[in-house]
């Protein structure tokens, strides 16, 4: 697969540190942070490199050349006026005949690409966009999406939005087909997201693939800093799906939210005190927060699953407003007992996900490459010790009332 780099904006937010060279040769702890994006596809067997290049190009095709030194083939394109964030590819039609992978150069990142693009060939769709929570959802662009993956919204930071909403915001990869650049502009400056993206939701044909690994731009001082203690630290690596990762696996109701039996009513639904500071402080660790939740109220037919996703919105939001997220949500719908007033049949089996059964830590720890035995899971029920232990993880049990800061800070001090 053929990745095109672009490489061609001035950076105007970061100028006051380097008004001489082109933002992708801003160096990063060391090293231009293109060299780093250079090195992580060439790890990875992505050597058919295109660069499009404008403000101080020539800096980019002097360090780099052919590409030959650093392992990789690099073709360039050069823009003499800015054609927006796709202008460039329609100039291009003829050199991107196949799927191929778009970033931004001004990206620090270490991620799967294989994964990437083994989700968008299932898929299907003319695009896949990278996604992640992150920690100010409040004030960022937001993709709403389906089961499936499939973008239903796309709202910028103008736009109106939900009171309740997910917390997945676009990283800036992206995997295009040809296909979108048989469309016709009547102007040679195109606006990516704006004119070719956002006009795919709610059609089926644009995805996006949720992951937790690191992302992120570094395009104001700020980041700049933010970025090079990341990498000096291991953070960005660390965070790749390409090595193990450890997590820590959380009940819902009597964890996260104040218990109050089968939740059903999302005006119910309340953080406990000291459960956003918690899964923050999981953020901040370098461990993966995880729901794991026994969710019976689905198959004795009381919540639909449009009920149970809004659920699950407001807790994301509402986390996402104290600055914490959960990297992922896996749900057990399932229930053994028959005989309930509206029950769904077909969710009326004896699974091997409802807990106390592993089967929900197990199938993230497949998504999420989870190495069990240096993860925790931890919630307020026996099932929730007895589910970990069969998983492989180590556990903490905490009151019904819940503790979850408690427990959590207990767990980062037994690791440090």
């Amino acid at each position: 697969m053929k990745a095109v780099l672009s490489a061609g904006g001035r950076g105007t937010r970061i100028a006051s540190l380097t008004r001489d060279i082109p933002k992708p040769m801003i160096p990063v702890d060391g090293k231009p942070v293109l060299a780093r994006q250079i090195e992580c596809l060439r790890a990875q067997g992505f050597t058919d490199l295109l660069l499009t290049v404008g403000y101080l190009g020539q800096q980019i095709c002097d360090y780099f050349g052919d590409g030959s030194a650093f392992g990789v083939h690099i073709d360039y394109s050069f823009e003499a006026e800015p054609l927006g964030t796709a202008g460039a590819l329609f100039r291009l039609r003829d050199r991107l005949t196949d799927d191929f992978l778009l970033l931004n150069a001004d990206a620090v990142f270490d991620v799967d690409l294989h994964r990437f693009a083994a989700f968008h060939r299932a898929c299907g769709g003319l695009a896949t966009l990278f996604t992640h929570p992150n920690d100010h959802p409040f004030d960022s662009g937001l993709l709403l999406a389906d089961e499936t993956h499939a973008v239903t919204r796309w709202l910028t930071k103008e736009d109106a939005r939900p009171q309740w909403y997910q917390n997945r915001v676009n990283a800036g990869l992206h995997i295009l087909s040809p296909r979108l650049l048989e469309q016709e502009f009547s102007t040679p400056k195109v606006d990516l997201d704006r004119q070719i993206l956002k006009p795919l939701a709610g059609t089926g044909r644009l995805f996006c693939y949720d992951s937790p690994e690191y992302v992120k731009d570094m395009g104001t001082p700020e980041r700049l800093a933010e970025v090079s203690r990341d990498l000096a630290s291991g953070r960005v690596a660390a965070r790749s799906l390409t090595r193990p990762q450890r997590a820590v696996f959380l009940d819902r109701d009597g964890t996260i939210n104040r218990y109050v039996g089968f939740l059903r009513d999302i005006d119910d639904f309340e953080l406990l005190p000291g459960a956003a500071q918690a899964i923050r402080r999981i953020n901040e660790s370098g461990y993966l927060a995880i729901l794991v939740t026994n969710q019976p109220v689905l198959a004795r037919g009381e919540v639909t699953a449009a009920q149970l996703r809004e659920i699950h919105n407001k807790m994301e939001t509402l986390l996402g407003q104290q600055g914490a997220y959960l990297d992922g949500i896996y749900i057990c719908p399932h229930h053994p007992d028959r005989g309930f007033a509206g029950e769904v049949p077909e969710l009326k089996i004896d699974c091997d996900c409802r807990k106390p059964k592993p089967g929900l830590l197990l199938r993230a720890a497949r998504e999420f490459h989870i190495d069990l035995a240096r993860s925790w899971m931890v919630g307020d029920r026996d099932s929730d010790v007895a589910a970990g232990i069969a998983a492989g993880c180590r556990t903490k049990q905490i009151s019904t009332d819940g503790d979850l800061r408690r427990a959590i800070d207990e767990i980062l001090e037994e690791e440090a």
